[in-house]
């Protein structure tokens, strides 16, 4: 214990009732009742106004009045509020006070930080979840330490495995990784955090199968697509150390093996990965554990009548065609007409065929009419929004990076970013804003040759005969 001395004499404080001590930056609210003396933090821990402006009750309840926050100093406990108002040890040596002003050891306050991010979580209380990542970031802790703490312990909270709000949390830390401003940090990590307390709020725990299989591939995978959960877990559990090098190959492929959930399940397994590599293996388990609930339950686009062609169009890809195809030989076209281009085109470069693809998602987010956006008495089935288009690029994003590791891959991925696009064209409207479009796609480069029906707004090969 280091004593600091206040200057401070307990007859001074007892006859006032209270003093303020500064030292070090720090504000010590000293306080006498009913014959004993406190010495606590002067701001609030809820959002930092002056305690020392608050009212001591006689059982030595410090209120904090402007948001009635109480804390009993006697026995050191928030007893209307949740955070805990910081206590300090003192003494009374020769008539003066001391105090001592050591901070918790570090593995005190993540200790603590850990148990208040918790019921945080079970309360959605975003501002205290805002705090307690400051508290450690002051205590010399990353801010994504809460991050991890959140992702292990609502991990048994989602139903249907994992959401938005894990699939975005990798992007949220590259934003963080760009500044050294703590607060822009703070706040890029606040962002996953509080996605993941909206998603996991009230829920009850689903748990896991606990049993251990040795991990084969295909037993995995086969487990994943009969929608066998236990099964899967158990053979996840066997995988040496969790090893992202031996497993995100496979997760590709129970992910790519149909057009699953909106292409959801392709997304999440990019950015598991990632999210595994940003944060360590601390996160592996309970982040795996969730993406194979996520592919086990996944819907299966491919069996609705839109999209039944994918699978016929899969089983003839080796024996398709070597038409030269870009983006106009795509855009307008449904999913089976857009299929079958796709498949007289089969034998070009995959890059060829994926950057066609990619630029006819593009141009369908261009062109979005939004009349469907806005309706209100159209069919459900026409209820979309520019979720509908960014996500084709999403999921090109996650398509592209897990073909590139495994290339046998390619021909789902491209049929199924084939029905994004084929999907999106009755949204389109394609008689406005060409001329914009020409000017964006045409400074890539990549649409080359025939601009004047870009301008004109009639991209070649019949542009509505896919409707």
């Amino acid at each position: 214990m280091t004593l600091i001395a206040t200057g401070i004499t307990s007859a001074a404080l007892e006859a006032a009732g209270r003093k303020l001590f500064r030292h070090a930056g720090r504000q010590i609210l000293l306080m006498a009742c009913d014959g004993a003396l406190f010495a606590t933090a002067n701001r609030c821990p809820h959002e930092g106004y002056p305690l020392s402006d608050g009212a001591l009750g006689a059982d030595c309840v410090l209120t904090c009045n402007w948001h009635n926050w109480k804390f009993d100093l006697r026995s050191a406990k928030t007893i209307l509020g949740r955070d805990q108002l910081h206590h300090y040890p003192l003494e009374v040596r020769h008539g003066e006070i001391f105090i001592d002003l050591k901070e918790d050891p570090p593995g005190v306050v993540r200790a603590q930080a850990r148990d208040a991010i918790a019921q945080a979580l079970d309360d959605y209380d975003r501002p205290r979840l805002a705090r307690d990542c400051a508290r450690l970031m002051r205590a010399g802790f990353a801010p994504e330490d809460a991050l991890k703490d959140a992702i292990i312990l609502t991990h048994t909270r989602f139903e249907d495995g994992m959401t938005h709000a894990h699939a975005a949390a990798a992007d949220w830390l590259r934003l963080a990784d760009r500044t050294e401003d703590p607060a822009l940090q703070l706040c890029a990590v606040l962002e996953p955090l509080g996605h993941l307390a909206w998603d996991s709020r009230g829920a009850s725990h689903y748990l896991f199968c606990a049993e251990i299989r040795s991990f084969e591939a295909r037993s995995f995978i086969a487990a994943v697509l009969e929608q066998r959960e236990a099964d899967a877990i158990a053979t996840l559990r066997g995988a040496p150390e969790l090893d992202a090098a031996m497993l995100r190959p496979v997760f590709a492929r129970a992910a790519l093996a149909h057009y699953a959930d909106f292409g959801h399940s392709a997304i999440y397994v990019l950015k598991s990965f990632e999210l595994i590599t940003r944060l360590g293996q601390e996160v592996a388990l309970p982040l795996l554990l969730l993406l194979t609930r996520s592919l086990v339950r996944a819907t299966r686009e491919d069996l609705l009548p839109e999209f039944r062609g994918f699978a016929s169009a899969l089983r003839a890809w080796p024996d398709g065609g070597a038409a030269p195809i870009d983006a106009r030989n795509l855009i307008g076209l449904n999913p089976d007409r857009l299929l079958s281009r796709l498949l007289a085109s089969s034998r070009r470069p995959v890059k060829e065929l994926y950057d066609a693809l990619l630029e006819a998602a593009a141009y369908n987010l261009l062109h979005f009419d939004r009349a469907f956006e806005e309706a209100s008495d159209g069919l459900l089935a026409d209820n979309v929004s520019w979720l509908d288009f960014t996500h084709a690029l999403t999921f090109a994003n996650a398509a592209r990076q897990l073909c590139e590791e495994t290339p046998t891959l390619w021909p789902r991925a491209l049929l199924q970013l084939g029905l994004f696009v084929g999907r999106n064209c009755k949204y389109v409207s394609y008689g406005s804003g060409n001329k914009v479009l020409h000017n964006i796609v045409g400074g890539l480069g990549v649409l080359e040759g025939n601009a004047g029906d870009l301008r004109t707004g009639l991209p070649a090969q019949s542009l509505h005969d896919g409707k």
